[in-house]
């Protein structure tokens, strides 16, 4: 069977992965999110303290937004459930020369039949570890639900295999998540040896008129180019919150509906 082949696989379309996602995929690394619909977020009615909104925001709204973001960073969203996340069998991955230093990469399986090849994988589900469960060096811990031990960094016992936001053991707030997310991206990026991140840019003469190179993952626009991004992204912004969302939350699972 073909494989789809990515440089990173996340599992878990929530806001840890969704971030995740976007980081890894901006620095050039050709990234799958796997998203099986189960975000938290989704069943929120309005996100309060997420940094940037003094009113607070749709959290179904900021879910689609970070997913606008990923796509427009280069990450490919496959809307299926992930059932394992194994090791490639003899062969199977040095065929696409994705293995890690140790000579081995993933390959992440799907409730559809689906097989995706990577030299990493980002683990960012709720609490699901059954997946999990083909790999070797994975330590859970058990607090009422099971989580996934990492170091400080989002590092687990698997080399290539890193686990963000509430799967890490994270607090339950959705900008720790974002943040979880990002900095296990990094996190990746570092272990793969790529340049120092940066995720800003800078206006024209900032470093060069100092006589220093623009760090990689940087730049330096003009004024035009300023102007030219800041109308693009407030038109974005203006079409996103144009009309109030008509989607509702969802309910969790164990809240009977009214048409029950």
């Amino acid at each position: 069977m073909a494989h789809d082949t990515y440089d990173v696989v996340v599992v878990g379309g929530g806001i840890a992965g969704r971030s995740a996602g976007i980081y890894a995929a901006r620095h050039g690394l050709e990234t799958a999110i796997l998203d099986a619909g189960g975000s938290i977020l989704r069943r929120n009615a309005s996100l309060e303290n997420y940094p940037g909104f003094p009113s607070g925001v749709d959290a179904r709204l900021l879910l689609e937004m970070m997913g606008d973001q990923a796509e427009r960073a280069g990450c490919e969203f496959r809307e299926t459930e992930v059932t394992a996340v194994r090791r490639p069998e003899d062969g199977e991955a040095t065929d696409h020369g994705n293995e890690t230093e140790d000579g081995h990469g993933f390959v992440t399986e799907t409730d559809e039949g689906g097989r995706y090849l990577s030299r990493y994988v980002v683990a960012a589900t709720k609490n699901a570890t059954d997946f999990l469960e083909p790999l070797d060096g994975v330590e859970l811990t058990d607090r009422g639900k099971s989580f996934v031990s990492t170091d400080e960094r989002g590092r687990t016992g698997v080399e290539g295999l890193y686990a963000a936001g509430r799967l890490a053991g994270k607090p339950h707030q959705a900008v720790v998540s974002a943040g979880h997310g990002a900095e296990v991206a990094v996190t990746l990026l570092e272990d793969d040896d790529r340049p120092f991140y940066h995720d800003w840019v800078a206006p024209e003469g900032y470093f060069t008129g100092r006589g220093r190179e623009v760090p990689p993952g940087c730049e330096e626009i003009d004024d035009d180019e300023r102007r030219t991004r800041e109308d693009e992204s407030l038109a974005a912004m203006r079409e996103y919150f144009a009309e109030p969302r008509a989607e509702d939350p969802e309910m969790h699972p164990s809240v009977a509906s009214d048409d029950e």
